[in-house]
């Protein structure tokens, strides 16, 4: 895609997630600072904030042996924030008491399919920080999002045992409610 058509999609999935989430002040919200290949959550991010949202971003824990993920607190546009082993820019700032305390999640996605099942880069990060959510089938926060560009959706996914299904996935043509079961 050229630079022009993912700013574009950028916006539109930043729409697409005010239409259905209604951001408002108050609210919760984990993002994650976009990598060169993933949607461009900058745009969220500042309406997240300009709708008074209080803003998470993802920090790996490095002396963790586990590869365990939390949230941090931003309060601007992330511009320079430093970058972890992998690459990926994260806050220093407090972190979250607990992942269970978010409203909502926007996740990174690989690929997805309408089941709610998401490739992701492989590290299983998220999938561990929200691992809770499999124990109990009405668990209803925080709701998780994944978010990316239509293109990257594809018929079926075969789940792992420990994928953690997304309730939806917001693209730059729209909302897609994941449905459970196969």
């Amino acid at each position: 895609m050229s630079a022009a058509a993912r700013a574009r999609a950028a916006k539109q999935v930043a729409r697409h997630a005010d239409g259905i989430l209604h951001l408002r002040s108050g609210r919760r919200i984990g993002i994650y600072a976009a990598t060169a290949e993933e949607l461009d959550t900058s745009c969220l991010i500042a309406l997240a904030l300009s709708r008074g949202c209080l803003v998470y971003l993802p920090r790996i824990d490095p002396r963790s042996h586990v590869r365990s993920m939390c949230f941090a607190r931003i309060t601007a546009v992330p511009r320079s924030l430093r970058s972890n082993r992998f690459g990926i820019v994260e806050p220093a700032g407090p972190q979250l008491a607990s992942v269970r305390l978010l409203d909502v999640v926007f996740l990174p996605l690989v690929g997805f399919d309408r089941h709610g099942i998401r490739l992701g880069m492989g590290g299983g990060y998220y999938d561990r920080a929200f691992g809770f959510r499999r124990l109990r089938a009405s668990w209803h926060a925080p709701l998780l999002v994944g978010i990316g560009y239509a293109s990257q959706e594809v018929p079926r996914i075969a789940p792992a045992a420990h994928d953690v299904p997304l309730d939806l996935v917001i693209t730059e043509r729209g909302v897609i409610r994941c449905v459970r079961g196969s």
